[in-house]
């Protein structure tokens, strides 16, 4: 039950079988997708403590992509999960439960003992339900059998000589997705960005990303890898190498070192060092025009530069590097602006008061 709603939400139930000794592993899961799979197999092989030659499970969309008379074609994440473990993947005919006949005549006992006695319960949260479940499970595997000696468990004991051994780590649930290498060598995956070798640029990449890591392929052949990045969207991982020639011999300056040079020459020169570092979807690609401006002020003076600066900001809000270096060239930084023109003063005479009294000799 939902604990903010009270609203009753629907589990679903993963039951994976051993064929001789009937041995049992019960899962519950909010939905039946792709991720929840493909743990439910990880989880299961953990508790067998090993692993099965091969695997016959049904014919679920996220298992198997396509069945044809010819040829069964398997979900690549569930494939390469299979791989991981060594194992083979061969799915039930369609309606033909006779291929997994263990794990169908499991599911039915497990509706019978294990669901139906907790069918009354209710549970705030899928980690309580799974408790519960794997308590009665462990008495459904030691139960003893009613018309042969043991239990399953007694007989996991002489199956489980035959399981292959775990790999080192269990596999990691990752997706897969299509991209393709934007002109600034990164690839877009969920928001974020990510480089790839500049020679690729233009080209569809096959990427695979799990919990922590996203890694590049084209036709099958891993090209680069990178840590998973997490947080507020367009943030970039770039790395050296990936860079063109002409990318990587700024690599050692960064955009706190442009400030902070072009700071000494003006505040003009600042703005438009900002503008730079902003203008692209990259930092380090406006590397290379912040140090072709600021290397200006060697050549015509700190002064010159700063005035052209300010030039430049007068007609636009965006100058360009050739912009400027036009302003320069042609002098036009040291043309003082012209004043705007005076506004005449008004001059006359003014006539007191006495002179239009009349009668007065001098006034005369």
């Amino acid at each position: 039950m939902d604990t903010d709603t009270g609203e009753v939400i629907p589990a679903h139930i993963f039951v994976a079988t051993l064929p001789y000794s009937g041995y049992s592993y019960v899962e519950a899961f909010l939905d039946q997708k792709q991720e929840a799979w493909t743990n439910a197999h990880v989880n299961a092989y953990q508790f067998f403590g090993g692993t099965t030659r091969i695997l016959v499970p049904d014919n679920l969309k996220t298992g198997v992509d396509k069945v044809t008379k010819l040829e069964t074609i398997i979900n690549r994440v569930y494939q390469e999960m299979a791989q991981h473990y060594d194992t083979a993947v061969i799915p039930a005919r369609v309606k033909t439960p006779k291929d997994k006949a263990s794990v169908e005549g499991s599911v039915g006992i497990v509706s019978n003992q294990i669901l139906a006695a907790i069918r009354n319960q209710q549970f705030l949260s899928l980690h309580e339900l799974n408790l519960v479940i794997r308590q009665k499970l462990h008495n459904l595997n030691h139960k003893p059998f009613q018309k042969k000696e043991g239990s399953r468990a007694t007989l996991f004991a002489e199956e489980r000589m035959f399981l292959q051994p775990l790999p080192e780590k269990p596999y990691e649930f990752a997706v897969w997705k299509i991209a393709t290498v934007q002109y600034n060598y990164h690839i877009s995956v969920d928001t974020q960005n990510y480089s790839v070798p500049f020679e690729y640029i233009k080209r569809k990449v096959d990427v695979r990303l799990t919990k922590n890591i996203v890694e590049v392929f084209i036709e099958n052949d891993r090209i680069c890898s990178h840590v998973r990045l997490y947080g507020r969207a367009n943030q970039y991982s770039t790395q050296e190498a990936h860079m063109p020639p002409n990318h990587q011999k700024y690599m050692q300056w960064n955009g706190d070192r442009f400030r902070s040079w072009a700071a000494k020459i003006g505040e003009n020169t600042v703005t438009i060092v900002e503008v730079f570092l902003t203008v692209n979807k990259v930092e380090q690609q406006g590397y290379k025009a912040c140090m072709a401006l600021l290397k200006l002020s060697d050549k015509y003076t700190a002064e010159r530069l700063e005035a052209a600066c300010a030039r430049a900001l007068s007609y636009t809000p965006r100058p360009s590097y050739k912009g400027i270096s036009t302003i320069l060239k042609a002098g036009q930084d040291k043309i003082v602006p012209e004043s705007p023109p005076k506004k005449p003063s008004v001059q006359g005479f003014v006539r007191g008061a006495e002179y239009y009294k009349g009668g007065s000799d001098d006034a005369k």
